[in-house]
């Protein structure tokens, strides 16, 4: 079995804040550590269930953030930026299965420091389907026919995979109290629920269809202002639709939809204060 592992940080245990996730911060050299360690956790109990090949994705921020000399010998790390598939580069047809591990909860909903992308994002949707990160790479990972065997985060990241996935098996590391406090298990008891977690998910694998995509989807991402709609719609192909800060996109398939919200976010980014 070849699995592929996507590993962001805001729903990595006891990190409940920007100096936790900002490599400007105080927090951060503590939060990263933990982070692979969380990460080498699924990463072991994948290799301890037989599969063969393991291929890890960072996805948070940069993307440089696990310590490969801390992984397991035989972990494929995929990191840096840029990537064209930022969150699911590396993911294929070739996997048997993929792994959500450190996610947060979609834009506009309860989590710790849940957001989609960039915190100018309300809403994204796919169709009239509302998604935040793990939505949309599901949905890649659909589009090759993987299914997402496990999400590992935050009690809410739990609920929005629960929602959209069924049979998924999840990972709760810490309860939400605020977007900016939780209630956390420590890093010793969160590695022994995922190392459970992943066993268990990688031997119901057979009860996991994956999550397919529309055909022709549209994008469309509610942003917080207009001047992120105004950047956003520079990019050929979108429109606003009048009246809201919303700006869609009419993609050929998935891939296209998603590299299309990597630029419209990125674009959106560049809106200043005044």
């Amino acid at each position: 079995m070849k699995l592929y592992i996507s590993v962001d940080m805001e729903g990595i245990t006891g990190l409940v804040d920007h100096t936790h996730v900002d490599s400007d911060k105080s927090n951060y050299e503590r939060s990263r550590k933990i982070m692979t360690d969380e990460a080498n956790y699924v990463i072991t109990t994948a290799f301890e269930e037989e599969c063969k090949e393991v291929v890890v994705n960072d996805s948070h921020s940069k993307m440089n953030n696990l310590l490969i000399e801390r992984l397991h010998p035989e972990t494929q790390l995929i990191t840096g930026d840029v990537k064209p598939f930022s969150m699911v580069q590396g993911l294929d047809g070739s996997f048997a299965g993929a792994m959500f591990v450190g996610y947060h909860a979609r834009a506009s909903l309860q989590g710790v420091m849940s957001h989609s992308m960039i915190f100018g994002v309300r809403n994204m949707y796919i169709n009239d389907v509302a998604v935040g990160e793990m939505g949309f790479n599901a949905y890649v990972a659909g589009y090759y026919d993987v299914p997402v065997l496990m999400v590992a985060g935050d009690d809410r990241a739990a609920i929005e995979a629960e929602q959209l996935i069924p049979n998924i098996t999840t990972a709760i590391v810490k309860e939400t109290i605020s977007r900016s406090a939780a209630k956390s298990l420590t890093p010793i008891k969160a590695g022994q629920i995922l190392r459970e977690k992943t066993a268990l998910a990688i031997k119901n694998k057979g009860l996991m269809k994956p999550l397919t995509p529309p055909d022709r989807p549209l994008l469309g991402i509610e942003f917080a202002n207009y001047g992120q709609a105004e950047w956003a719609n520079l990019m050929p192909g979108t429109e606003i639709i009048p009246g809201t800060t919303t700006v869609r996109f009419q993609a050929q398939n998935i891939l296209e939809a998603y590299q299309a919200m990597l630029v419209m976010t990125e674009l959106a980014m560049r809106t200043t204060f005044c």
